[in-house]
């Protein structure tokens, strides 16, 4: 039997069988990947470039845009690549690295729309109190602890993870390297340490949705008392489709690390995977921020300084 130290790859799940199907979703994945990149890229241009932006929630944008330009920059170009080239083989490093960066990203993500539902909170429910409880030295020691909480919580899994012995083989059924898989291939019974690891840490991200859902509870019963119907329909149509996307996240990184393996197989442990890591960074622009007023006048801006060369 194979252990961790006689392994020097792993081989990720091919998303075809045929050459006509990969090329086609190499092509797909291209598509999502420049779109995500496009997506995130006019966020961070707009906020970086426009003086008007630079407040605690346009901040909080810019450091989600960031975040979900990691993320799926961590998984997609490795899988674009293996689909190109007809292979399946990520090196051992290349796999922890992997592991950490999409972790990293993703928790820091989670812990960010956390604090971003609590932004919102206190500018609907307690406006007149925002100025002294957002000012920008406390957004940008929550911003700081969000990036350093996730970290740490990657530091913690890769570290845990790869500390085991591998004695099922090197095979990954995923298009990227994640925790789950790994502890497929670990010896029976050396994993438990890692399980609870992934217990506390789903509890921890548990714990933060449910502060989002009673913050946004509490956004919509202001909202509910507002005497302009046009305000409740702005105010609904920002938060509802905020709530959705978290739930997404959570729901499915939670089902994908803690289901049990009787109800697992490679084509739901792909759906679940593109679901939490493919989909929200890719949508994240439009839902947060490309529907935004502030946001599109400033693109225009920049983009008519940089086409007409206006300073």
């Amino acid at each position: 039997m194979p252990n961790s130290s006689s392994i020097s790859e792993f081989l990720l799940l091919p998303l075809a069988d045929t050459r006509q199907l990969q090329l086609l979703h190499f092509w797909l994945l291209l598509g999502i990947y420049l779109a995500a990149l496009l997506g995130n890229g006019l966020i961070s241009t707009a906020v970086g470039c426009d003086q008007r932006l630079h407040t605690p929630m346009y901040f909080f944008l810019l450091n989600l845009a960031l975040l979900d330009l990691g993320c799926i920059s961590t998984t997609l170009p490795k899988a674009m690549a293996n689909a190109l080239w007809d292979t399946r083989a990520i090196s051992y490093t290349e796999c922890a690295a992997q592991i950490f960066f999409f972790l990293f990203f993703a928790s820091a993500e989670f812990s960010l729309l956390t604090i971003m539902s609590y932004d919102r909170y206190v500018a609907i429910c307690k406006p007149l109190h925002y100025g002294t409880l957002m000012d920008s030295r406390t957004c940008a020691t929550m911003t700081a602890a969000a990036w350093g909480a996730g970290f740490l919580n990657s530091l913690l899994h890769t570290a845990s993870t790869f500390s085991l012995p591998l004695c099922q083989g090197n095979v990954v059924n995923q298009f990227f390297c994640e925790v789950p898989q790994i502890l497929k291939l670990s010896c029976s019974g050396s994993y438990l340490r890692e399980v609870v690891l992934l217990i506390f840490s789903g509890t921890l991200a548990f714990g933060c949705f449910v502060f989002i859902v009673v913050s946004y509870v509490q956004i919509f019963k202001v909202v509910l008392r507002m005497p302009s119907e046009q305000g409740r329909h702005k105010a609904f149509s920002t938060c509802l489709p905020h709530l959705a996307v978290v739930s997404l996240l959570v729901s499915t990184a939670v089902f994908a690390h803690l289901k049990p393996p009787s109800i697992s197989s490679p084509v739901l442990d792909l759906l679940v995977a593109v679901l939490y890591s493919v989909v929200p960074p890719t949508l994240n622009p439009i839902i947060y921020s490309m529907r935004n007023r502030e946001i599109k006048h400033s693109l225009r801006k920049v983009l008519q300084s940089s086409l007409f060369h206006i300073p």
